[in-house]
């Protein structure tokens, strides 16, 4: 029997494989399991690219027969239901496990217990709660688009040390160094979407992809809010919808636009309204989306977090002063009094070369 700091410490192993689904596993959950049989780690698996395989699959088939009388740590509980393959639960007996750690339940209706009541039923015992909260963080994305109907919101920001992310003339290249580049690069490979405002496209004309070396097949799908569907058709966002997925939401039935941009690969949906991101939220969601990287502008992220929905704040913080003429980082939240000021947790500070990045959770 692991005592709990074993217990702990094989999960985490887990949750470092969990990591690696990140961006690549929607609408699945990013699942990783660790099998171990006399104080020996004989299998490892993460959910692959598309969700399937599983996570525990793969970590059974690469431990065979040493699986029998092993541990199975796995981040999530096992599904109990068929799909595309079997029920994991089930492979977990079939292999002969005898214990399984887990760090926390599905909530699926498809499973939601039931797959550790299977394994229980068949004799396995079953530990729940081991690195629970890391656990939680990696697939709150998952989580929220079962339990909330909506995806996991990061807001991502880069600004002068005053709070601004451009001049007034809209110049804004480079706030922050190549270090804490990189690392935003790194956050879109590991989320499902992008999303900016039509303003961040018409100013910058960005790309939104993935460029470090060895994840520019990462690039997640870039959203763009475009209430009058102003998309340029020679934007840089048009002219890779091929490559890249892109899609456009829109409040504008123009059918001419409408049928150019989709010519040109690009998606594009109408919603009600734009103004409330909850809807924006919703639709994202019924995509399969589970992570969401917002990237601006400053009207963009006043609006998520006047919605409430924002869930993580990640702020790179470049050591330069742009001056009270200069866009700020968050537009108008029409505030009436300090009580009403959307509230952030800072959960860390470090350093990205000449710059800080400061991360801010919304509070449980």
């Amino acid at each position: 029997m692991a005592t709990i700091n074993q217990d702990e410490a094989y999960m985490k192993v887990a949750l470092g494989l969990a990591q690696r689904g990140l961006g690549l596993v929607a609408p699945n959950p990013a699942v990783g399991c660790v099998i171990v049989n006399g104080g020996v780690v004989v299998g490892r698996g993460f959910t692959q690219e598309g969700g399937r395989p599983h996570a525990e699959t793969e970590a059974l088939k690469q431990a065979g027969g040493r699986a029998r009388g092993a541990t199975a740590y796995v981040t999530l509980e096992p599904c109990s239901h068929t799909g595309v393959t079997g029920p994991c639960a089930q492979a977990l007996i079939d292999a002969g496990i005898a214990r399984v750690v887990a760090a926390i339940g599905d909530p699926d209706d498809r499973v939601a217990g039931l797959g550790f009541a299977m394994l229980r039923q068949a004799g396995v015992e079953v530990e729940i709660g081991v690195c629970e909260r890391e656990a939680t963080l990696i697939n709150r994305g998952f989580l929220h688009r079962v339990s909330l109907g909506r995806p996991t919101f990061t807001l991502k920001i880069a600004s002068s040390v005053d709070g601004k992310i451009a001049l007034e003339n809209g110049d804004s290249q480079w706030i922050t160094g190549s270090v804490a580049r990189a690392y935003g690069h790194l956050l879109r490979a590991r989320h499902d979407a992008i999303l900016v405002g039509i303003g961040t496209v018409l100013a910058d004309d960005p790309m939104l992809d993935c460029r470090l070396p060895g994840l520019e097949d990462r690039s997640p799908q870039r959203v763009v809010l475009d209430s009058k569907l102003s998309m340029p058709l020679d934007s840089r966002l048009v002219a890779t919808a091929r490559q890249v997925p892109t899609l456009v939401l829109s409040e504008t039935s123009d059918g001419g636009k409408i049928n150019a941009l989709r010519s040109a690969g690009v998606t594009v949906e109408i919603l009600p309204t734009l103004s409330d991101v909850s809807v924006v939220a919703n639709k994202l969601a019924g995509q399969g989306i589970t992570r969401v990287l917002v990237e601006g502008g400053g009207r963009v992220h006043a609006s998520f977090l006047r919605a409430g929905i924002v869930d993580r704040l990640l702020h790179f913080i470049g050591p330069k002063l742009l001056g009270g003429e200069s866009i700020p980082m968050v537009g108008d939240l029409g505030l009436a009094s300090l009580d009403e000021a959307p509230h952030l947790t800072c959960t860390s500070l470090r350093r990205l070369g000449t710059d800080i990045l400061a991360s801010y959770e919304k509070p449980e």
